[in-house]
């Protein structure tokens, strides 16, 4: 009895999907023939000549590589916790579970990019007796893959924006 997947099937899925790395290439497999009578080789060595005016097409840039996100240097962390450098955006993660809030998290650093900010401010919360699990994957997150070409640090948050339940976290500017 063949079933269709359900949309947590699809999500997890999705989320398995993007950590594969499709960048690395495999060399092609090649199959020995025995070798061509020369003859045949001396047809087919002739080369047409470009036509006037042609150019060869240009190929893509290499994608550069995306470091993965540092601690915050503390003069940074420093003029955000004393609201020097301004935080332009918050998200707070409580009662979100946790593929809910993996899912907010990389949605709300895309769009924050995307709208040019330079810090955002990401509220955990402590969990309880100290022990959340957003607040124990958050970091995880914003190391992952899918996040490199967005995040380019991250420090706990001064206790006036919530200390160990929170992060600053630094955004790279769009190319």
């Amino acid at each position: 009895m063949a079933r269709g997947l359900t949309p947590d099937d699809r999500r997890i899925w999705s989320r398995v999907a993007a950590t594969m790395d499709t960048t690395r290439k495999v060399a092609p497999v090649v199959e020995l023939e025995t070798p061509a009578k020369p003859s045949v080789i001396k047809g087919a060595a002739k080369a047409r000549p470009a036509p006037p005016g042609y150019t060869p097409p240009r190929s893509a840039p290499a994608p550069r590589p995306q470091s993965t996100p540092e601690a915050l240097e503390p003069r940074r962390q420093r003029r955000l916790a004393r609201e020097r450098d301004p935080i332009d955006a918050r998200i707070d993660l409580h009662g979100h579970g946790r593929f809910q809030a993996q899912d907010a998290l990389t949605a709300f650093l895309l769009g924050a990019q995307a709208r040019g900010y330079g810090a955002v401010l990401v509220i955990t919360g402590q969990g309880r007796r100290g022990g959340g699990v957003i607040r124990a994957n958050v970091h995880e997150w914003l190391t992952a893959h899918a996040l490199r070409g967005v995040v380019s640090g991250f420090a706990p948050a001064h206790r006036r924006h919530g200390g160990e339940g929170a992060i600053y976290v630094t955004l790279k500017r769009r190319d």
